[in-house]
C-alpha cells in the first residue's frame, strides 16, 4: 500500500470516529527519541523514515513536519506523494500547533493517541480544541486500526549492568532520587523515560534498535519502587536482583490502573514533557502535580569517576576499530570494489572484534559524495553508492561497550579533492578544534560556547541546520539531555543546561552542500574543572575520541599557528593512545596520518 492509500484508509477511520484532524507523532509510550518498529506509525503513514517528524492529517490535507537534519531526505521520500513537507524552523513555516489551530474546523474534533503524545503537548492541543469549540479524542490509535501487519511490542531479555561499570548501586541512586523528592515535597515520582529507568535500576536490554533499554514504567515513593515491565523479559537472575533491591515488579500496562488509584493526598512529581498524556489524564483531577525535570536526567548526565574511567577505555577500543577501518579504506580504495554498505559492514566488524562490545550505538551513516549532504542519510540496497578514488566518504558511527558508548564522525578523502573541498574540510576541522580548546567560567551553557564552532563558518556566511553537539548516554541513547551545544535555545531539545564537570558532549560542526557533498568532524568532550581563582571556577574540555582527522584533506595554510598546534597536539595524543594496539603496518600508517603539519 502506498502512502496515499494509507492516508485514504486513515481518513476512512477518522470519518468513522468523527475526527476531523489527526496527529501522528514519532514517539512511543515514553517519548523516546528512537522507537521500536511497533511505534513507527508516522513512518508507516508517510513513507518518511527519519527519526524525527510529525504528521498531521485532515480530510483534505496531509502535512509532515521535520527538522533541518532531514529536509533533503524527507523531500526525496515523500516526493510525488500527497504529503506536504513543512520545514521546521524555516521562515514562514507554521509550527505544528499553529497549523492545528489554523486548520482545525470550528466545532469539529481533534484526535491523537494519548499514549504517544506527551502531557505538555496534550494540554496545548486541549487548549486549542477548547478555543475552536472542538472535542478532543485522545484515546484512539487510528493508525493501528489500519496497519494490518503491525509488528508486536518487543520483549527483549533484560540484563544487569554490574556496579564495576555503573559505578553506583541502585540503593544509592534511589536514595538520591528520594532526597530530590523531599526537596520538592513530592510523595510519588512517576518516571517513564526508558533511559532514566535503565540508569536508575542499573539494567539494560534491547527493546529499541541500538538503544539498550526495556519498555517499562517506574513509580518511586518514599517506601517502595515499582517497576512496570513485561515479566517475560526478566529471567530468574533479574527477578532475584529486583527482590534484593526491593524493586516490586508489576505488568507493563498496569501502570495506568496504578496511576488512577493514587490518593489525592499525595503530591506527584513528573515531567509533562515526557510522561504521556494518557498517564497524566489518568490521575484524579484533585491530585497535586509538581511539574519538573526527572531528577535522574541530571544525575545520569554527570558521569561518575568509574563511568569516566570506563568511557576513556571504550574510546581507546573504538579508536583502534575506527583506525583499522580507515587504514583499510584508504589503502584499498580503487583496488577492490567498495560501496557505502560494504564499508559500514567492515567498520562494524572492526568494532565487534573489540572486547566488551555490545552493539552499534546507532545505525552507521556511510555517505559518499552528495549523499553526505543528508545529515542522517541511511544507505539502502537501492541507494548504496559505489565508492571511487575521489571525493569524500562521510562516516558517522559508534559503538556500545560495557564500558560506555561512543559517537565519532570522520570525513575521509578517498582520492582527488578540489580546493573547495579541502577548504571546507579545513574550516570544519578548525571549528571542531576551536570548541574543544574552550576555557570558560562555570555557569556557561552550550549556547554560550556554540559560536566557537560556528564562528569560522559564520565568517563565510554559512551554517549547518542542527546543534553542534549533544550529550552521550552510558550504554544508553547516544543522544542524551540536558547538555549540548546549540546557538539558540530549542525548548523541545532540552539541551541548554549549565555545563557540569563529568558531562560528556559531542563536538560536531559540519558543511552540507546539497547535490555535492557533506563534511563533518565529530569528537567527544568531557567537561572538567580547570583552575579556580578570584574570577571564579574555570572549566575546560578533555577530548576523548582517538582517531586521525584526514590530513589528505587539510590545507595547513588556511590554519593559524595556534590551530595547527591544536591539531598536532590532538594527533600526537591519538598516536600515543591507540598505536600500542595496532598491527605494525597500521601503526606505521597511523604515524604518517598523525604527523605534524
Amino acid at each position: 500500500m502506498a502512502a496515499a492509500e494509507r492516508i485514504t484508509a486513515l481518513r476512512t477511520e477518522m470519518k468513522r470516529c468523527g475526527i476531523d484532524m489527526y496527529i501522528v507523532p514519532t514517539s512511543d509510550f515514553h517519548e523516546s527519541e528512537y522507537v521500536g518498529d511497533y511505534f513507527k506509525t508516522r513512518e508507516y503513514l508517510t513513507g518518511f523514515t527519519g527519526s524525527a517528524g510529525t504528521a498531521v492529517i485532515t480530510m483534505t490535507q496531509a502535512g509532515l513536519w521535520t527538522d533541518g537534519r532531514y529536509f533533503i531526505q524527507a523531500e526525496q521520500q515523500i516526493d510525488n506523494s500527497t504529503v506536504t513537507l513543512y520545514r521546521m524552523g524555516e521562515e514562514g513555516v507554521p509550527t505544528i500547533k499553529e497549523y492545528v489551530e489554523q486548520n482545525l474546523v470550528t466545532g469539529g474534533c481533534l484526535g491523537f493517541d494519548g499514549q504517544v503524545v506527551n502531557a505538555a503537548a496534550g494540554e496545548e492541543y486541549e487548549k486549542i480544541a477548547d478555543r475552536k469549540q472542538c472535542c478532543l479524542a485522545a484515546e484512539q490509535d487510528l493508525v493501528g486500526a489500519i496497519w494490518q501487519d503491525r509488528p508486536s511490542l518487543p520483549r527483549s531479555k533484560v540484563f544487569i549492568l554490574e556496579e564495576k561499570y555503573a559505578g553506583e548501586s541502585v540503593d544509592s541512586k534511589l536514595k538520591r532520587v528520594r532526597e530530590k523528592m523531599r526537596e520538592k515535597q513530592a510523595d510519588v515520582h512517576i518516571l517513564t523515560s526508558l533511559c532514566d529507568i535503565a540508569w536508575l535500576f542499573n539494567i539494560r536490554s534491547g527493546d529499541i534498535l541500538h538503544v539498550p533499554v526495556v519498555l517499562s514504567f517506574a513509580v518511586i515513593t518514599m517506601e517502595e519502587s515499582i517497576w512496570f515491565v513485561h515479566k517475560e523479559a526478566l529471567n530468574e537472575e533479574v527477578q532475584a536482583y529486583c527482590r534484593e533491591n526491593q524493586i516490586l515488579i508489576r505488568e507493563y500496562l498496569e501502570v495506568y490502573d496504578y496511576v488512577e488509584n493514587i490518593s489525592v493526598e499525595k503530591k506527584v512529581l513528573l515531567d509533562k514533557n515526557i510522561v504521556n498524556f494518557r498517564i497524566f489524564q489518568s490521575l484524579k483531577e484533585e491530585v497535586p502535580v509538581i511539574q519538573d525535570k526527572n531528577p535522574t536526567e541530571w544525575m545520569k548526565a554527570v558521569k561518575n569517576q568509574t563511568e569516566l574511567s570506563n568511557i576513556r577505555k571504550a574510546h581507546v577500543k573504538d579508536g583502534v576499530a575506527f583506525t583499522n577501518f580507515m587504514y583499510w579504506l584508504k589503502t584499498n580504495i580503487g583496488k577492490q570494489e567498495m560501496t557505502e554498505l560494504t564499508a559500514a559492514s567492515y567498520l562494524e566488524n572492526c568494532r565487534r572484534s573489540q572486547e566488551l562490545f555490545v552493539d552499534l550505538s546507532f545505525e552507521t551513516i556511510s555517505a559518499y559524495g552528495a549523499n553526505g549532504a543528508m545529515m542522517h542519510y541511511s544507505a539502502t540496497e537501492e541507494s548504496d553508492a559505489r565508492l571511487e578514488p575521489r571525493g569524500f566518504l562521510l562516516v558517522d558511527s559508534g559503538g556500545h561497550y560495557l564500558e560506555g558508548s561512543t559517537d565519532i564522525t570522520r570525513t575521509i578523502a578517498l582520492g582527488t579533492l578540489t580546493r573547495e573541498e579541502k577548504f571546507y574540510f579545513t574550516t570544519v576541522c578548525r571549528s571542531n578544534l576551536n570548541l574543544a580548546a574552550a576555557k570558560f567560567l562555570y555557569g556557561c551553557r552550550g549556547s554560550n560556547l556554540d559560536v566557537l564552532a560556528r564562528g569560522p563558518l559564520w565568517n563565510l556566511g554559512m551554517d549547518y541546520k542542527c546543534g553542534t553537539g549533544h550529550g552521550i548516554g552510558y550504554l544508553l541513547n547516544v543522544h542524551e539531555a540536558p547538555n549540548g551545544f546549540r546557538w539558540r535555545i530549542v525548548p523541545e531539545r532540552s539541551d541548554s543546561c549549565v555545563l557540569e564537570e563529568g558531562m560528556v558532549t559531542t563536538d560536531e560542526p559540519g558543511v552540507y552542500l546539497e547535490g555535492k557533498y557533506g563534511i563533518r568532524t565529530e569528537n567527544e568532550l568531557i567537561c572538567k574543572k580547570a583552575e579556580k581563582n578570584e574570577y571564579g571556577q574555570f572549566m575546560e574540555f578533555e577530548t576523548i575520541t582517538y582517531a586521525p582527522i584526514d590530513l589528505d584533506a587539510v590545507l595547513p595554510e588556511e590554519m593559524t599557528k595556534t590551530e595547527k598546534k591544536w591539531l598536532n597536539d590532538y594527533h600526537k595524543m591519538v598516536y600515543e593512545k591507540i598505536s600500542p594496539y595496532l598491527e605494525p603496518e597500521v601503526k606505521e600508517w597511523l604515524r604518517e596520518y598523525t604527523r605534524e603539519i
